[in-house]
């Protein structure tokens, strides 16, 4: 476990690492020379007199704090991504023989380390996983002489344990979800603020200034808050599947080897 929990950490620094990379390479080759062209070209039809109907995208997208947005947003799809890997990995181990009992038998506390030895032949990372830590823990209260409800019992807390350690573990993606419109809010007070500052320019008539700032006020809080939502809505989608996880491994455990416990 505390190899998962180290890679997974290295994984999420070489993840920030490379979100920024490619999210800053974007911007600067592509978004912010199509927002100059765009704004340019609004400015020459507003010399003409000429509305101009829709804002161009890369307009609404090109300043520092969408940028910031788009960095946190692929870093924690990165992170769900890794996440829910890990449950499809563990979910397949539900398809193994990983306890063979067959059906109608029943098995006796010295049965306990025969039963444990396809746990032990699992690769080192499969060892890891929910499903056979749980079995093993089983299997080695079994082996003590532990009664069926004892069994029970420590299935069933090492199931509310993993379900804890698990959303424990989505609290950077949390974070994220919690920086990410507040990054919009700060250009938000940016935009406002420089829009105050040239007020003395609307006042004289000239209300470019004015406009261009309150554009960043309301841009970058549109898009952190559409990031925002999106991210909260995968997260949620992981944190069900980490549930379905936990309950699906316990119902695995009372039907492939609590059931055929002989008292």
């Amino acid at each position: 476990m505390k190899n998962i929990l180290e890679r997974e950490f290295l994984f999420q620094i070489i993840a920030l690492l490379l979100s920024f990379v490619v999210v800053h390479s974007l911007y600067v080759a592509i978004v912010r020379p199509n927002a100059e062209e765009a704004l340019l070209f609004e400015a020459q039809m507003l010399e003409q007199e000429t509305p101009v109907d829709e804002r161009s995208p890369w307009v609404v997208i090109k300043d520092y704090e969408q940028e910031t947005c788009f960095i946190l947003m692929f870093w924690a799809l990165a992170i769900m991504g890794l996440k829910g890997a890990r449950i499809a990995a563990e979910r397949k181990l539900f398809e193994e023989p990983l306890v063979p009992i067959t059906d109608g038998s029943k098995i006796l506390a010295e049965d306990a380390r025969q039963l444990a030895r396809p746990l032990e032949a699992l690769p080192e990372p499969d060892r890891d996983y929910l499903l056979p830590r749980i079995l093993s823990t089983a299997l080695q209260r079994l082996g003590s002489g532990s009664s069926i409800q004892e069994i029970s019992t420590s299935i069933r807390d090492e199931c509310e344990i993993e379900s804890q350690r698990l959303d424990t573990e989505l609290a950077m993606i949390r974070y994220i979800a919690w920086a990410i419109p507040s990054i919009g809010f700060i250009g938000t007070v940016r935009g406002i603020g420089a829009a105050l500052g040239n007020a003395h320019e609307a006042i004289a008539g000239n209300i470019v200034g004015v406009t261009a700032s309150l554009g960043v006020a309301f841009n970058s809080t549109l898009i952190a808050l559409l990031i925002s939502i999106f991210i909260m809505f995968l997260s949620h989608q992981l944190t069900l599947q980490q549930e379905r996880l936990v309950l699906a491994t316990q119902r695995y455990c009372d039907k492939n080897l609590l059931r055929h416990i002989k008292v």
